[in-house]
């Protein structure tokens, strides 16, 4: 069960964080919190294992990477940790998630790649592809961005009327 102060925490790190030296320290004081006790509620609830992680979330095409590739691969079971870890230890993979086959679709690993051009991206896809020792694959190219949003667990006006119960 997550306190009020969690969940007011957790809205809080949902969206944008502020460009700043001090990120935390202003989303502390947007809560009417100290920002020790703030990092301290994110360390807690990562020591607790209730969030694993954190991170950015790059506009990859207004950033220049306009070649953007879902690559489906068909790995051996028997090494696909180890292939996964190759591939998501090339930079210009953000993404990378092993997933069941289903009939008429074999593949079972996916990697997401992003380039400048269609052909950068067809190249890295090929050293990857040597890398792990794979030939069968399919490279699914980006035509359009419809959605990217983070996923919203509180918002932040639900988790600040909690805290006034």
């Amino acid at each position: 069960m997550l306190t009020d102060e969690e969940k007011k925490v957790i809205a809080a790190i949902q969206g944008d964080i502020p460009l700043d030296p001090r990120p935390y320290n202003l989303l502390a004081k947007g809560l009417g919190m100290e920002e020790e006790t703030f990092l301290a509620i994110l360390q807690s609830l990562n020591e607790r294992k209730l969030i694993r992680r954190y991170g950015a979330t790059l506009r990859h095409q207004k950033s220049g990477f306009s070649a953007n590739a879902m690559v489906a691969w068909k790995a051996p079971e028997d090494r696909i940790l180890a292939i996964g870890e190759t591939m998501a230890g090339f930079e210009a993979v953000s993404h990378c998630y092993r997933r069941d086959p289903k009939p008429g679709w074999p593949y079972n690993l996916y990697t997401m790649v992003h380039a400048r051009t269609q052909e950068a991206c067809r190249s890295t896809v090929a050293e990857m592809a040597r890398a792990a020792d794979l030939q069968d694959y399919t490279m699914l190219f980006s035509i359009r961005e419809l959605k990217k949003t983070s996923m919203q667990y509180f918002n932040e006006r639900d988790a600040m009327e909690d805290m006034d119960d």
